[in-house]
C-alpha cells in the first residue's frame, strides 16, 4: 500500500493508533470505491429499481459497536501513558 507511511525497520509493528488510521483509511478507501462503482452502473443502465431500493433500506451502520470498543481501549491506553496531572502543570515537582 503506498499511501501508507513507511514503518520504521526497529520497530516491526506498528502501534494501536497506525493501524486504527491504516484501517480507518482502508474502509473509506473502499467505502469511496463502492459509490464510483454504483455510480458508474446506475449512470449505465446496469442497477435495476429493485436492486437500488434494496440498497437505500439496508444500510450499513458507519460505525459499530466493535469500532466504539476498539477506539475507548486506545483512548485508555493513552491515558495510562499520561504522566499524572500535577506533574504536567508543575514541571519542577
Amino acid at each position: 500500500m503506498p499511501d501508507i507511511r513507511h514503518i520504521d525497520s526497529r520497530h516491526k509493528g506498528m502501534d494501536a493508533r497506525d493501524r486504527l488510521i491504516v484501517a480507518l483509511y482502508a474502509q473509506l478507501k473502499a467505502e469511496r470505491e463502492t459509490r464510483e462503482t454504483l455510480e458508474w452502473a446506475i449512470r449505465n443502465g446496469a442497477v435495476s429499481r429493485d436492486v437500488l431500493e434494496a440498497i437505500a433500506a439496508d444500510p450499513v451502520p458507519a460505525v459499530t459497536g466493535e469500532d466504539i470498543a476498539a477506539l475507548e481501549k486506545i483512548v485508555a491506553a493513552d491515558e495510562r501513558r499520561r504522566p499524572p496531572e500535577r506533574e504536567m502543570n508543575n514541571p519542577n515537582g
